[in-house]
């Protein structure tokens, strides 16, 4: 009996997907495609969007900097896209590999498979830029040691001044807590006393 309930469970949830059509495998929001352009300069497309309009992003890194841009475009009026978007992005990527710069003279980005599509399915370049790496990390850089070294002034304060030190931080927590904050100061100092 148990194994005649599975068996109908089995057929019922296969009969289930007999009237669906099989869909191609999309690109997700989100995803991205890793390449290199002729020049070796490393870069990444994500999309986003939906079948309405679709966004292409392309950050490459490049020696010493990196570069940005970003295309817009309906590929889904395109027979063949909504077949297979996979290979539609494929393509776009190859056709970038064989550039030198995957943002710079490329203000249309076309397949084979769209060729005969309508003009508002090819992706058109929208933005661009450019940014030297080597400011963006010494923010970074800068960021990163000036939080250590006020850590470290702060914890060397305690064994610089001795014990009073630790008086005054302890009442300027009380003060702060109990008193108003234009009075911080005087009411640090008068805690300071009481507490010796």
């Amino acid at each position: 009996m148990k194994s005649f309930a599975l068996l109908f469970l089995v057929v019922i949830c296969g009969m289930g997907g007999l009237g669906q059509k099989l869909k191609p495998k999309k690109r997700s929001n989100g995803e991205e495609i890793k390449f290199r352009t002729k020049t070796k300069d490393v870069c990444t497309i994500t999309m986003s969007g939906d079948d309405e309009e679709m966004k292409l992003r392309i950050e490459c890194k490049s020696q010493g900097m990196s570069y940005w841009c970003e295309f817009t475009g309906k590929p889904s009026v395109c027979r063949a896209f909504r077949n297979n978007p996979k290979i539609y992005w494929n393509q776009i990527a190859a056709e970038l590999r064989k550039i030198p710069h995957a943002c710079e003279s490329v203000e249309v980005l076309k397949t084979t498979m769209c060729q005969k599509a309508p003009p508002e399915a090819l992706m058109r370049q929208i933005a661009a830029g450019v940014e030297p790496e080597d400011l963006a990390n010494q923010e970074k850089k800068v960021q990163k040691a000036s939080i250590p070294m006020r850590g470290a002034g702060q914890n060397s304060d305690p064994t610089r001044r001795g014990q009073g030190s630790e008086n005054e931080t302890e009442a300027m927590k009380l003060a702060r807590e109990h008193c108003w904050e234009s009075l911080h100061g005087v009411c640090s100092y008068i805690i300071g006393i009481f507490r010796g």
